[in-house]
């Protein structure tokens, strides 16, 4: 059998109508992964005793073993110990997964940005009369975001790729569709090449958002 290139063109169409699915499993992954590694980031920062102990053995555990087996753990593994989670969907098991996958590496980048702001931005703050809050959320943190941006960028663009994985837990996005395609018809290179093909044109529109948002951040720095 050679390439069929027609073959791969009629598969686009199909295949983009499950790239909702791939797009909203990583924005929402994203949403909450953001909101944890600022927490996360927070407590190692100003080093909360306790909860900073607990964060760095999050962050080593999460950093420190695959994606897939993370996935495995919380959709087939936690049920059996917490009844609770029985009820627990594929999509929002990837999700979890996701984020907390995600949240510990981001929450470095974050962490990093923050203390390589110069300290004399924080007693300046202080001098004034802020508070250790209000000079992290108007000052410190403003600044952070601009330092960050690139890694978490980064860090967003690969957890796209990554939702590729949810199809292992029965998910139907893109990738679970084209495994189907290509079983059904056995064109797998077609297929699976037009799956790279789409991530591949979505990479590309978020690295022109990244390019653009750094460009507005750092017009305040430019001479």
């Amino acid at each position: 059998m050679g390439f069929d290139f027609n073959y791969m063109l009629e598969l686009l169409p199909i295949l983009f109508k499950y790239l909702g699915t791939t797009m909203e499993m990583a924005i929402w992954g994203g949403i909450f992964a953001l909101i944890l590694s600022l927490i996360l980031a927070n407590i190692r920062v100003f080093k909360v005793p306790v909860l900073d102990q607990l964060s760095q053995l999050y962050i080593s555990f999460f950093r420190g073993t695959p994606l897939l087996v993370q996935l495995f753990l919380l959709y087939y593994g936690l049920p059996q110990v917490f009844p609770i989670m029985v009820g627990i969907d594929a999509f929002s098991a990837a999700v979890i997964g996701l984020t907390l996958h995600f949240a510990a590496y981001m929450a470095e980048s974050i962490r990093a940005a923050i203390i390589g702001i110069d300290r004399s931005q924080m007693e300046a703050s202080l001098s004034i009369g802020m508070t250790t809050r209000q000079a992290m959320q108007r000052v410190i943190l403003p600044q952070a975001t601009r330092v960050a941006l690139p890694s978490l960028m980064n860090y967003f663009i690969d957890m796209i790729k990554s939702t590729s994985l949810a199809f292992t837990l029965g998910v139907a996005e893109i990738m679970a569709k084209a495994q189907m395609e290509a079983s059904s018809s056995f064109r797998f290179f077609e297929a699976f090449l037009a799956v790279a093909l789409i991530y591949w044109g979505v990479v590309i529109i978020l690295t022109r958002i990244q390019i653009w948002a750094e460009n507005r951040l750092n017009k305040a720095y430019q001479r």
